[in-house]
């Protein structure tokens, strides 16, 4: 039972002024509003004729969420649980309505203070209602000992009080406002540079999800347009059971993709709640049990990409808002899309990049024949570098590698000139150093911008080895590793290709042994860099060594990610081209 207060004389409180000032004060610093309540309570009992003081808070569907109550020292205020009915006839008309109420008249449907008023003796209520941020609103409530309890100096009280309160409301929701749009601001940020940190679609998509689930909602789905058709490619929630009975990837369910379908269409995000969430599409996500459900169209550059759902289980207040869904799925889009672009010119690349070089190497008598080639460019041109081997009419295979300055369309078209002129010239029988002279003039009459430099080996078998006749035009010395172990460098340097017009190239003889091999590469090789600043041309005879015994193929990819692994710098492309007399690896 509380304690009830007979009304004292009618003067009003001589520090009322000072009392009030010092309210406001706290309200400028209270972290919540309900830090206002001891002491704004205790203010409107000191006024003649205050039983009880009882401030209640409402929702945006006129449902009392508490009551809180008060009536003096030593008590302190109390707290009393919402009833949950909804009571919109008390809904304040303007920002502060005062009205007074005879407490017999008080119906206990629309009250939920009656109970409060009657346990102080209360005969007259005196009711200020006031709007709060959003659409939430507030009552307070003096419970009076009589009608003339409610003089014009209370009734301007009151109405001072509950303006301290409602603008302490919203400063505290202007604050949260200000937190949360930073909080979102971050995530934004975070999501630019995690979703941008790489090309891979799947991998863009895997960060999306990531980010969002828990920062934005409990679960989080994906669904790209694939050939005119929606799939679901990601899926997170923060409860492991709920994430096990999501859609798995793959094709989604046709009532579904009809919604989904019908919300990627739209220009902004669709929010869904209440009864829909209970139909059949929904079923699979969690159907009735969601607060709601927001779609997002993925739109980037025109093009309809997906959607991206999310699923909240927490009450529709704490929800973003929808510009920043909107701005999210933007990202997330662009992000989508750029992955997407750069898939498809990766794939452009390599097939542009496999016409340039050989499908496979011939297989020719006596002769073991490697190859490998890395691309290496992070920005995806394609690369200047070839090799090829061509078997000559008069038994002899010609070896060839090559590298044209530069990168892209230019370096490509370049590239696959100087492969099939040179081809072409070493097929019908033209010595190297005649069919590099005649690839020389072709670019210089061509008016080619860029250079280019080039070696041509022609193996012959001999005995138990290999007859070997080379020109450099230009290019990195060909490197042997014999079958003792040794690393030799054959330097016979010649002018590069496309400078000069009238140069003549030297051929040189030297020959491979039983178990010796031979190596031509191009600059990728020796000038990849480590992070400490050493080039890969100061290792090479010590790692070529290291892969003695091993067969063409294999010693041509391994020294390749030999050279890989040991750069921390520098982007170019690496080709090498191994020959070995047949079946004589040491």
């Amino acid at each position: 039972m509380l304690r009830v207060r007979r009304a004292p004389p009618a003067d009003p409180p001589a520090d009322w002024a000072d009392a009030v000032h010092r309210l406001w004060r706290r309200a400028a610093e209270a972290e919540d509003v309900t830090d206002l309540a001891t002491e704004l309570y205790d203010l409107l009992l000191a006024w003649p004729g205050v039983l009880v003081v009882a401030g209640t808070r409402y929702d945006e569907r006129d449902r009392p969420r508490y009551t809180r109550s008060g009536t003096g020292a030593p008590e302190r205020p109390k707290v009393h649980a919402g009833s949950g009915r909804r009571v919109p006839e008390r809904r304040p008309a303007r920002a502060f309505q005062l009205v007074r109420h005879d407490v017999a008249d008080l119906a206990e449907d629309a009250w939920p203070e009656l109970p409060l008023l009657r346990d102080a003796a209360a005969r007259t209520a005196l009711e200020c209602r006031f709007a709060l941020p959003g659409d939430d609103w507030g009552t307070l409530t003096l419970g009076l000992a009589s009608r003339s309890a409610a003089t014009d100096g209370l009734r301007r009280a009151l109405r001072q009080i509950a303006e301290i309160v409602a603008a302490c409301a919203r400063r505290l929701a202007a604050d949260r406002a200000d937190e949360l749009r930073s909080a979102r601001d971050a995530i934004l940020a975070e999501a630019s540079l995690q979703m941008g940190a790489s090309l891979d679609i799947t991998e863009t998509l895997r960060h999306v999800s990531r980010i969002a689930v828990p920062a934005v909602a409990e679960g989080c789905l994906i669904h790209l347009r694939t050939d005119g058709e929606l799939s679901c490619v990601a899926v997170a929630h923060v409860d492991a059971r709920r994430r096990s009975a999501l859609p798995a990837p793959g094709p989604v369910d046709p009532a579904l993709g009809r919604v989904l379908a019908a919300a990627g269409r739209r220009t902004g995000t669709s929010r869904l709640e209440g009864p829909v969430l209970a139909t059949a599409p929904f079923d699979a996500l969690g159907g009735g049990a969601l607060a709601a459900v927001t779609v997002t169209p993925l739109r980037a550059r025109g093009r309809a990409l997906g959607t991206v759902t999310f699923l909240y289980g927490t009450a529709a207040g704490a929800m973003p808002d929808i510009a920043f869904l909107d701005d999210l799925g933007h990202r997330a889009a662009l992000a989508i899309d750029n992955a997407s672009l750069y898939e498809q010119r990766r794939r452009h690349v390599i097939s542009l990049q496999e016409h340039l070089l050989p499908p496979s190497l011939p297989d020719v008598p006596g002769v073991a024949l490697g190859a490998c080639y890395r691309v290496a460019d992070p920005g995806l041109e394609v690369g200047g570098d070839f090799y090829d081997a061509v078997p000559g009419p008069a038994g002899g295979t010609s070896l060839m590698v090559g590298d044209v300055c530069g990168r892209g369309a230019q370096a490509a078209a370049m590239t696959g000139l100087a492969r099939h002129t040179l081809r072409t010239l070493l097929e019908d029988g033209a010595p190297a150093e005649a069919a590099l002279s005649r690839l020389n003039r072709s670019l210089i009459n061509a008016a080619a911008s860029r250079f280019m430099t080039a070696v041509v080996a022609s193996v012959t078998p001999d005995g138990d080895g290999l007859a070997v006749r080379h020109v450099n035009a230009g290019h990195p010395a060909p490197v042997v590793l014999r079958a003792d172990g040794t690393v030799e460098f054959w330097h016979d340097p010649g002018v590069l290709l496309g400078v000069l017009d009238d140069v003549t190239y030297e051929p040189a003889a030297r020959r491979l042994g039983p178990g010796d091999t031979l190596v031509l590469y191009t600059d990728g090789l020796t000038e990849a860099r480590a992070t400490g600043g050493g080039f890969f041309e100061a290792v090479l005879p010590e790692r070529l060594a290291a892969l003695a015994g091993l067969d063409a193929a294999t010693l041509a990819a391994r020294l390749v990610e030999d050279a890989v692994a040991f750069r921390g710098e520098g982007s170019d492309d690496i080709a090498v081209l191994v020959a070995q007399p047949a079946g004589g690896r040491g």
